[in-house]
């Protein structure tokens, strides 16, 4: 684990707060807005937007030989290698780019099934990645950490940093799931070119990682559709939506911006050296709250 991920990292509950925030660390700047500037500086009195701090550079992005769009390279969503430490810039500035707005829904979950899972209380402590499980998708995009995209023209295969999780993605137009897929925590993908749009479709997953926040549960009906999208700026656009008929009442949308780190690669990630013992740590979370609630 690396700078790039939280430099003040010195155990696993500001890992956990790291990871639960990895949902709001994916870039969505505003055109021109500075280097490590987050959304909302740079403005006016009165919020009013100051204007873009530098020119926004727009040429051809890459394509591959055979004309489709080349996603190949390192990209991260967040973390200290798109945003600078607390107070200052990144080490390699990136230059600004356009705003690329996402249609976010919010998560709404069908009544029978929310019940159920607040009965389970959830807090912080019960997030699988904490145990060093894989996030699933689509959280793991959101992780302050790069991935590695390699294209080729029938798979892409994506390497995270985070959790040494991978995936192999064939690429084809009639491409459809096997019949019989055993539940990961990944699922299974396929993906197909919608004019210069990679959309990937993804099921086959288990119910035992979180959508985003705390609690945010599923069941092995999810099924998950991303766009990857290249700018002009240098920036990919990426969404997902996410439909699950047994647990969700309406579609729940995220996405954001993707970058391309300057002098970044994935590297080793190792979760279990850096996690101290969960068993202790959720034993003083329980004393803690029980003090609470005598005060």
């Amino acid at each position: 684990m690396t700078k790039r991920f939280v430099s003040s990292l010195t155990g696993s509950l500001s890992m956990i707060a790291a990871v639960l925030a990895a949902g709001l660390l994916i870039s969505v700047p505003s055109r021109g807005q500075a280097p490590g500037q987050a959304p909302g500086q740079g403005k006016g009195k009165g919020g009013a937007p100051k204007g873009p701090t530098g020119p926004v550079t727009h040429r051809p992005f890459p394509r591959t030989a055979d004309g489709k769009p080349d996603l190949s390279g390192t990209w991260q969503g967040g973390g200290v290698s798109i945003n600078g430490e607390v107070g200052a810039p990144p080490l390699n500035p990136l230059p600004p780019i356009d705003n690329h707005p996402v249609n976010r829904q919010p998560l709404v979950y069908k009544p029978e099934f929310d019940a159920a899972r607040k009965a389970k209380n959830f807090t912080t402590l019960d997030d699988p990645t904490l145990y060093c499980l894989l996030p699933g998708i689509p959280r793991i995009v959101g992780m302050p950490m790069p991935m590695e995209f390699i294209q080729t023209p029938k798979v892409l295969a994506i390497l995270y940093e985070s959790f040494r999780a991978w995936r192999r993605i064939p690429i084809g137009n009639d491409l459809k799931h096997e019949p019989d897929i055993t539940p990961t925590w990944m699922g299974d993908s396929v993906a197909k070119w919608d004019g210069d749009t990679l959309v990937v479709d993804t099921i086959g997953f288990n119910d035992k990682t979180w959508i985003s926040g705390t609690g945010s549960t599923h069941t092995e009906q999810m099924h998950v559709v991303e766009r990857y999208t290249l700018n002009d700026d240098g920036s990919m656009s990426w969404d997902a939506k996410v439909e699950d008929p047994g647990a969700l009442a309406a579609p729940y949308v995220t996405g954001g911006v993707l970058r391309a780190p300057i002098g970044v690669h994935v590297e080793e990630y190792e979760c279990i050296e850096n996690n101290p013992d969960p068993t202790h740590m959720k034993k003083a979370a329980e004393l803690e709250s029980k003090a609470k609630g005598k005060q």
